[in-house]
């Protein structure tokens, strides 16, 4: 592979603890970990388990050039849901701020791995808004229009969803439901703690991935298989709710209309390769597995 050059992180949440540690399990790079606050408990464990921790603030220019000085590489996420601001979320990277990207260019990087996600706005001809996708979407385009040597990674739907926000809710019933407004188009999704492995395998095979976009899917269920999957595991009558994306948009919880925009992107199908998943990562885990191996999230049901 390569020398012993170190890959910085850039951005932490869910995504990033698992690159995290697949980059240090396997030892192919060092790893440079950047944080605003170096005494954060994740940002300790992995100094600990033997990444270098720096200080660093997306929104300083300077910070981030000493951040990136001398690394190889580096994997780049970003949160919307922080700060609920497209426009935030560009800057950070690419586009009006640019920079991660400009620094990344000025410094010869050799692979960057991005966190992006389809311009919906753009695809759909301006009348599908997700926020979350666009500015990502509009990240990737900056990365590749000034010329680094840059891999998009789009993740499906995360399972641990189903832990928290999608969890199945009892009806006056009796049984549970499970309110997506997919219909009965299958919605791709993995576990966000499968990522860490896949980009590793990205970053050994820079010829194969440099400048593409590469869409990542465990499987891809209906709402009733998913449904189906919690029963069976769980012992429990869950159901698709069939709600639609115009009531989903109603139910008033912050996010709920860009959630609903977000489903009906995922009713078009974008491109997310199952087969090309399990190559880069053959331990992924199934629907069914990872609810197996988390049913204590469910125990209050």
């Amino acid at each position: 592979l390569v020398d012993k050059t170190s890959v910085v992180l850039v951005g932490f949440w869910a995504q990033g603890g698992s690159v995290a540690r697949s980059i240090l399990e396997n030892k192919h790079f060092a790893l440079r970990v950047l944080t605003r606050d170096v005494t954060r408990k994740n940002a300790l464990e992995f100094q600990d388990l033997g990444a270098e921790v720096v200080r660093c603030d997306l929104d300083d220019a300077a910070s981030v050039e000493e951040a990136l000085k001398g690394a190889h590489g580096a994997f780049v996420v970003t949160n919307f849901w922080d700060h609920l601001s497209k426009e935030k979320e560009v800057c950070q990277v690419g586009a009006e701020g640019k920079l991660v990207a400009d620094a990344a260019k000025r410094l010869g990087l050799k692979h960057v791995v991005y966190s992006g996600l389809e311009n919906v706005d753009r695809l759909s001809g301006g009348k599908l808004k997700v926020l979350h996708f666009d500015g990502k979407g509009e990240v990737e385009e900056y990365f590749w229009s000034i010329g680094v040597p840059m891999t998009s990674i789009r993740l499906a739907a995360y399972f641990e969803n189903f832990l928290t926000v999608w969890k199945p809710v009892k009806s006056s019933d009796g049984y549970y439901t499970l309110a997506l407004p997919m219909g009965d188009v299958p919605m791709d999704g993995l576990s966000v703690a499968d990522v860490g492995a896949i980009v590793s395998s990205i970053f050994a095979s820079p010829e194969e991935f440099v400048g593409k976009a590469v869409g990542l899917s465990s499987e891809a269920l209906t709402v009733q298989q998913y449904a189906d999957v919690l029963s069976r595991t769980l012992g429990k009558d869950i159901r698709d709710a069939k709600i639609t994306p115009e009531a989903y948009a109603k139910l008033g919880f912050p996010g709920a209309e860009e959630l609903a925009n977000m489903f009906r992107f995922y009713q078009m199908k974008p491109d997310r390769d199952i087969k090309l998943t399990h190559r880069l990562n053959p331990q992924i885990r199934s629907f069914s597995q990872f609810i197996s191996e988390n049913q204590g999230a469910f125990k209050d049901m």
